[in-house]
C-alpha cells in the first residue's frame, strides 16, 4: 500500500549509521592520482545520486561489493494515517564510496548514480579524518540532522568528544549550543548539538550573548 505524504516534520531527529570503515588517504596518494598513477589502495570519494535514490544505490553498491558509507537521521514524518518515525540521508544526493580507481567504471554502472564529485576529470579524493569523525560521532549517538550549507559566521573548534578536532560555526537554539559543520567538497552541512566546555573559539572573540554565565562561556580552553 502507498501512502500520500500530507505533511513532514523533523522533530528530536536522532542518527542511525550503518557500520562502516575507512582507508587513509594521504596527500601523496592523492597527488599519485592526480597524475593518473595506479592506485590500488581503496579511498573514500562522494558520489552525487539520482534524488531520492541513496538507498537504492547503497544497495547496489553492497550487492556489487563495494564499500559505502550513507550516513542516516531518523525523524518523525506526518503522512495520513498518522505519524511515522522514518531514516532519512544526511546528506540528500550524495553517498561515499570507498573504492580503488580500477573500480571507478563498475561503480558508475549503478543504477541510480549520476557521477562521482570530480575536479578536472579527476574524482576527488575525500580526506580520511573527516570520514572517520563523522562515522565516529554518529556510532556514537551524537544527535545530529541536515542544514542549509554555510559560508560564513563565528569558527569554533570541538575539542572534546568524538567529533574532536572538527571545526565548524557555532548557533544558539533553545538555550541549546550547536555547531554547523561542512563537508567543503559536496557544499553541504549538518548541525550537531555540543556542550559549551567543548568548544572553544578560534578567533578568540566573544560568540554568545554576555548574559550567558561565565561557565558556559565557549572561550575556555579545554583541558
Amino acid at each position: 500500500m502507498y501512502l500520500t505524504q500530507k505533511r513532514d516534520r523533523t522533530e528530536g531527529a536522532k542518527l542511525y549509521l550503518p557500520t562502516m570503515s575507512a582507508s587513509i588517504a594521504g596527500d601523496s596518494e592523492l597527488l599519485a592520482l592526480a597524475n593518473g598513477d595506479d592506485i590500488q589502495q581503496p579511498l573514500w570519494y562522494a558520489a552525487y545520486t539520482s534524488a531520492r535514490h541513496e538507498k537504492r544505490v547503497a544497495e547496489h553498491l553492497r550487492q556489487r561489493e563495494v564499500e559505502c558509507f550513507l550516513p542516516l537521521y531518523e525523524t518523525v514524518h506526518r503522512w495520513n494515517n498518522g505519524r511515522h518515525r522514518v531514516q532519512l540521508p544526511l546528506f540528500p544526493g550524495y553517498i561515499f564510496v570507498h573504492m580503488s580507481p580500477r573500480d571507478k567504471l563498475r561503480v558508475l554502472q549503478v543504477p541510480g548514480l549520476a557521477h562521482l564529485i570530480s575536479f578536472n576529470g579527476v574524482p576527488a579524493v575525500l580526506p580520511e579524518a573527516e570520514i572517520v569523525a563523522l562515522r565516529d560521532a554518529l556510532t556514537a549517538g551524537v544527535p545530529a540532522q541536515p542544514y542549509r550549507y554555510l559560508n560564513v559566521g563565528a569558527r569554533v573548534e570541538i575539542c572534546r568528544g568524538p567529533l574532536q578536532g572538527m571545526q565548524g560555526i557555532l548557533l544558539r537554539h533553545q538555550g541549546q549550543f550547536r555547531v554547523v559543520l561542512s563537508v567543503e567538497m559536496i557544499m553541504r552541512s549538518i548541525v550537531v548539538e555540543v556542550e559549551a566546555a567543548d568548544v572553544i573559539a578560534l578567533d578568540r572573540m566573544p560568540l554568545i550573548p554576555s548574559s550567558v554565565p561565565a561557565s558556559q562561556s565557549v572561550l575556555s580552553v579545554c583541558a
